[in-house]
């Protein structure tokens, strides 16, 4: 009994002990979660007042912000000027007014754009003018983009721009545009004037038979480089330009397509007569065809020649436009006389030929002439001998030379006829035969004078030099209206020659010789006026040109006695 007792007893015990741990435990987690509660409160009231802190601090910031950008923009408010440290196209426009920047801009540009830029390749040398491309700046938006910083947005933009611009400055750009025509036109114009440069195939009709001319390799212009050369140069107005070397590539002519030349040539014979009510002038043609067969040709290219001989089956028909004389052409419509030495037999036998083989060519209304499918390659065989021409900056000897004078006649008689000019260039220098503006080179293989009947009936070309005298009329039937024409050549500046000494161990020592006389060089623009019962109907630009100075050149002797 005692035993179980006391069992009991400690069983009761035990029992007393848990529930007292239990409280106590109990306690410690009442006692621990009123601290975290108590921690938790602090914390958050911490956070809150940091929160609060911020946004006092940055509200202050928007004030003081605003408070700046109100007292900022005041102060400029008034300011009708352009913004301090403002430049256009490398200028300094700080500070002044639309008007202000617009003349400080154009004083320089305008000066730039007159200035002439030299292109250089070896000895061969040349210029090209900006205007003669109508380059511009815009000149009026650049001032306009300038004088709006600062006034284009809203307050804080506009603070923001005036203050970055203050600190860091502003560079606007300027729009340059010119005419990409002129300027690719004005490279070929100096691609075919280049020594050395790659000669391409051509083909005229003699007698009976085709005569191809193989080309021959050379070099040819890196046409968008230079391009992109001479854009950048006259884009940086704040330098003074730059010798452009002209970039050039080796090339090699284009093959030869016996398929197009075929084509280009075949015709069917017609037979020449006037219809009247209207009168309508209709040309005979001569039926013209290869007479070996396409695959025969093609076996003549394969050989490793200069010129290549087709022979050519031409069918006449039974009337031609010279049986139907005056009828077809009644009127003169233009004529036009230049004049050279008689004495220098040489070029006076080359004038002869080229005025020859032009005479007598008839043109029917929408086709056009060229010289030298008409004249063909100026060769010894054709009988041309050698006199002085233009090449590389000098006056050099040439198979052909003075030629140049008969495509020139023609050109003004062409012009004097109101007819359609396709294909003109001019010379490198002046003339001595026809003033600036009014004359037209040619060369086998490259340039070419090229016009258009553009009136409603045949023409044809009367052409001789004899005598020291060169004439080229152009005859047909007069339009119903018939315009006065009159040329007018307008010279824009002069360019003064330069001397040139060259060291000869062949002259004696203080001895100066002329080997060559300077020429001056010009820009011109050339105007076709049409009149009408003495009244002024048009005036059209027809050309601008620029012609080189030829350099005056010395011999120095340095021969030593």
């Amino acid at each position: 009994m005692d035993d179980s007792k006391q069992e009991k007893d400690m069983d009761s015990k035990n029992e007393l002990n848990k529930k007292e741990v239990d409280s106590i435990e109990n306690n410690i987690e009442i006692k621990e979660n009123k601290t975290d509660d108590s921690k938790f409160k602090v914390i958050n009231k911490e956070k809150k007042n940091r929160l609060y802190f911020s946004f006092l601090i940055i509200g202050i910031l928007i004030i003081i912000l605003i408070i700046f950008s109100v007292i900022f923009a005041l102060l400029n408010i008034n300011n009708a000027k352009i913004l301090n440290n403002v430049s256009i196209l490398g200028i300094d426009v700080s500070n002044m007014d639309i008007d202000e920047a617009k003349k400080a801009i154009e004083d320089v540009v305008n000066t730039r754009l007159e200035e002439d830029i030299i292109l250089k390749k070896d000895d061969f040398e040349t210029s090209l003018n900006a205007n003669q491309i109508n380059a511009n700046f815009d000149i009026e938006t650049a001032v306009n983009t300038a004088y709006n910083i600062g006034r284009d947005g809203n307050i804080i933009y506009n603070n923001y721009n005036i203050l970055f611009t203050t600190l860091f400055g502003k560079k606007i750009d300027c729009n340059l545009n010119y005419n990409k025509e002129s300027l690719n036109q004005k490279i070929d114009d100096i691609s075919s004037k280049l020594p050395g440069s790659v000669v391409q195939s051509n083909y005229y009709i003699e007698d009976e038979n085709l005569i191809i001319v193989k080309g021959t390799p050379g070099i040819t212009i890196k046409k968008e480089e230079l391009a992109n050369t001479i854009i950048g140069e006259i884009k940086d107005i704040t330098k003074k330009y730059n010798l452009i070397t002209i970039p050039t590539q080796d090339a090699d002519p284009e093959p030869i397509n016996i398929e197009n030349i075929r084509n280009e040539i075949y015709k069917e014979p017609q037979d020449a007569y006037v219809s009247k009510n209207p009168t309508t002038v209709h040309t005979h043609v001569n039926g013209v065809d290869f007479k070996i067969s396409i695959e025969e040709a093609k076996e003549l290219l394969e050989e490793d020649k200069k010129e290549y001989i087709i022979p050519l089956k031409i069918t006449v028909p039974k009337k031609t436009l010279s049986d139907l004389g005056e009828e077809a052409f009644p009127d003169k419509l233009a004529t036009f006389t230049t004049r050279y030495d008689p004495s220098n037999v040489n070029r006076s036998n080359n004038l002869s030929i080229s005025a020859e083989k032009i005479d007598g060519t008839i043109i029917m209304p929408g086709e056009t002439f060229s010289y030298n499918q008409t004249v063909g390659e100026r060769t010894i065989a054709e009988g041309y001998k050698e006199a002085g021409a233009y090449a590389g900056g000098r006056v050099v000897q040439d198979v052909g030379g003075g030629i140049c004078q008969t495509s020139s006649t023609l050109y003004n008689a062409a012009l004097l006829a109101n007819l359609e000019i396709v294909d003109r260039s001019n010379h490198q220098f002046l003339t001595s035969y026809v003033p600036a503006g009014r004359d037209a080179t040619v060369s086998w293989g490259g340039i070419d004078f090229k016009f258009k009947n553009n009136r409603t009936y045949p023409i044809k070309i009367e052409a001789s030099a004899k005598n020291g005298v060169c004439t080229m009329s152009i005859v047909g039937i007069k339009e119903e209206k018939e315009y006065e024409v009159v040329i007018q050549p307008v010279v824009l500046s002069y360019i003064p020659y330069t001397t040139k000494y060259e060291n000869d161990s062949t002259l004696e020592e203080g001895k100066e010789v002329v080997e060559q006389a300077g020429y001056t060089g010009c820009t011109s623009e050339t105007y076709r006026i049409l009149k009408l019962n003495g009244n002024v109907v048009s005036k059209t630009l027809l050309s601008k040109d620029a012609y080189d100075p030829m350099t005056k050149i010395i011999k120095r002797g340095t021969k030593k006695d």
